[in-house]
């Protein structure tokens, strides 16, 4: 699956909100980063923690809402 067909797929899994997705896909890389565990099976080696976690919110992995809850 292309890049631009995976944006669009985690768009709407946060309902359309260009705000939401930029949220969810920064907190969710900044926690790759620090050594989450990747929840989709595919071979990530070469691709970005951004891509990832966008990748992750397409296959309904990762919510907005687990994200806020583990902040606090």
């Amino acid at each position: 699956m292309r890049i631009e067909e995976i944006a669009a797929k985690a768009l709407e899994a946060v309902g359309d909100d260009r705000y939401k997705l930029a949220l969810l896909v920064a907190k969710r890389a900044e926690a790759l980063a620090n050594g989450a565990q990747i929840l989709v099976d595919i071979n990530t080696q070469k691709m970005k923690y951004t891509d990832i976690a966008l990748l992750e919110i397409a296959y309904g992995k990762i919510a907005l809402e687990g994200i806020v809850e583990s902040n606090r």
